[in-house]
């Protein structure tokens, strides 16, 4: 795609934060670094785009126009982090026939770096999940789903770190409760555990004890909930702990034109972002690291 047209074809919309709570240890003083952080939640099987009559949709989405979006953004940038909220499967018949295979092949091509598992990756239960893992050419986290007593022990890790320009980002995953929205026989022996206490302790672990410049949480437990308020979300998360620096969400398929910036429990600025679903967008969100100075950001969502 002609970079003209790619511009075009971005949001207006974009917000630009001061980001309070990174560490910058890691950090050379010499000129201003970049970090460029893509992101999809909730594709659920759509590989192709909507075709013209599809409403609001039409004309939208597609893997082969977003691997173009990618791979422009990486041409630009090459310290670019691609990322997945999780419910890549489900949704159209290439889910039903090929049982992920195609998602996860499609995604290694698009050269993924990193997803966490939704609700609807259990599908085809644990079993089915494990039997594409080999298609997979990229890692899975999650760090409040303990598979120990499955087949997908360890082929999960609570937490993933990138090196970028000397920038040290970590990423770990959170993922929803699954009782009461998958059957038990789908998800077996998966224990889950309370997403707000496993963050505070992942995203300590990897800002504190492993130095990271940048903490970043993978999310499938929902934007907010207006519904039940109390109900934990992406939003009561970055109140609730002090070291996540972005919460790349999913499940809710939430559109957010911009991140929404949030206090965190003690006053700094945590980024949420949320691209809807079907892969109508790609979130995009910029981060300047820049000697002697915060660390600012600015963030937009693409329309495919």
């Amino acid at each position: 795609m002609k970079r003209r047209q790619f511009i075009q074809k971005s949001t207006a919309a974009t917000a630009l934060a001061s980001i309070g709570g990174l560490s910058l240890q890691s950090f050379s003083p010499s000129k201003t670094k970049k970090i460029t952080i893509l992101h999809t939640n909730d594709v659920h099987s759509h590989i192709d785009p909507f075709g013209p009559d599809d409403g609001r949709n039409a004309n939208k989405g597609g893997v082969a126009r977003r691997a173009t979006l990618v791979d422009s953004i990486r041409q630009d940038n090459p310290n670019t982090l691609l990322l997945d909220a999780g419910d890549i499967f489900q949704g159209t018949p290439y889910f039903n026939y090929y049982g992920g295979e195609l998602e996860f092949k499609l995604m290694s091509m698009l050269k993924y770096d990193l997803a966490t598992i939704g609700n609807h990756d259990f599908d085809n239960g644990i079993d089915g999940l494990y039997a594409q893992i080999p298609h997979a050419k990229f890692d899975f986290v999650s760090a409040n789903y303990d598979f120990s007593n499955t087949v997908m022990d360890t082929h999960v890790k609570p937490y993933k770190i990138f090196i970028k320009d000397g920038i040290k980002i970590g990423v770990f995953g959170l993922g929803i409760k699954l009782d009461g929205l998958v059957d038990k026989n789908m998800y077996k022996e998966t224990v889950y555990h309370h997403p707000i206490e496993i963050a505070q302790d992942m995203s300590r672990i990897l800002k504190e004890e492993q130095g990271c410049d940048l903490v970043i949480c993978l999310s499938h437990i929902g934007y907010y909930y207006k519904n039940a308020p109390d109900k934990v979300c992406d939003i009561t998360l970055a109140r609730a702990t002090k070291d996540i620096d972005l919460i790349i969400g999913g499940h809710t398929h939430t559109f957010l034109p911009k991140p929404t910036i949030e206090k965190n429990s003690i006053g700094k600025n945590v980024l949420v972002n949320q691209v809807g679903a079907y892969g109508l967008y790609l979130g995009k969100i910029d981060f300047y690291f820049e000697p002697g100075k915060k660390v600012t950001s600015e963030g937009a969502s693409i329309i495919v």
